[in-house]
């Protein structure tokens, strides 16, 4: 399960970097942790699906806001993300709850994971998966240049809007083992090492997918020994790999992202003739 949601997280984050939203990834994180308190309250026994619901409109809800009036997508976020957290941390401390305890959902916890969300997180990672195998060069093409992709037929506004329904799943199955607080970390720190390693598109994909998978290995097996929540030692390992890779490549690797630009270009420009 650990080794799945950090190959998910490495896969999407991808898209997430590259487009300059790391914040979103942090915001959605704590929305979806306000659809997790409501949710418990009023349908426990449904308590991921709605959660689930309230993430993907609260994605939807940042990226209209964001397009269609002169509050910046940061600004957006800001607003609708962390009202809904300060929404579920009010309803976790008036009502209490029935379901995972507060500080697995925080900070997450193996322990807490049930079948049903194993299959839930499964059947997420396909559906991930087979959206970017179908839509590959129209995300490509509205990831470095999405200017040119609308006006060259790519209907941006529908990628966008399938990215966040994706990113908002994504968070919300891997929310038991890695927290809420440190999902997206885990969104972020794969696909920042993988750009460090590689100025090809499709190594970042694989590279960041490994890195998250043995990430959530790896810290899986030293939450155990050490006694601390998964979450937690999850992202320490991936921010101890960042370390490494930052030590041994220093200001190069941080340089690569000019050449996986000119590298995407070409790949990217037959994406209006697949639409």
């Amino acid at each position: 399960m650990a080794s799945l949601s950090g190959a998910l997280l490495g896969f999407i984050g991808v898209f997430i970097v590259l487009r300059g939203m790391s914040y979103i990834g942090h915001g959605l994180s704590h929305s979806i942790f306000g659809g997790f308190a409501a949710a418990q309250l009023f349908a426990a026994q449904f308590y991921l699906i709605g959660a689930g619901l309230w993430g993907i409109a609260s994605a939807l809800a940042i990226t209209s806001v964001a397009k269609r009036s002169r509050v910046g997508a940061d600004a957006a976020i800001g607003v609708i993300t962390t009202a809904s957290f300060a929404l579920g941390v009010a309803l976790f401390a008036k009502f209490g709850t029935s379901g995972p305890a507060f500080e697995n959902a925080l900070f997450g916890s193996i322990l807490g994971i049930s079948v049903t969300q194993m299959v839930g997180l499964s059947a997420i990672s396909a559906i991930a998966g087979l959206f970017v195998f179908f839509r590959y060069r129209a995300l490509l093409f509205t990831t470095f240049d999405p200017e040119v992709a609308d006006v060259s037929g790519v209907k941006v506004g529908r990628t966008d809007a399938y990215l966040m329904i994706i990113l908002s799943l994504s968070i919300l199955a891997t929310l038991t083992v890695v927290g809420v607080t440190l999902v997206a970390a885990m969104l972020v720190i794969p696909a920042v090492v993988a750009r460090m390693l590689t100025d090809s598109f499709p190594r970042m994909l694989a590279l960041s997918t490994i890195i998250g998978t043995l990430s959530g290995l790896i810290g899986m097996y030293l939450s155990y020994y050490a006694g601390v929540p998964s979450g937690t030692m999850i992202v320490l390992v991936g921010a101890a790999v960042f370390a490494v890779v930052l030590a041994i490549t220093g200001g190069r690797g941080l340089r690569r992202s000019a050449g996986l630009d000119a590298h995407v270009e070409a790949m990217a420009q037959p994406a209006a003739a697949s639409r």
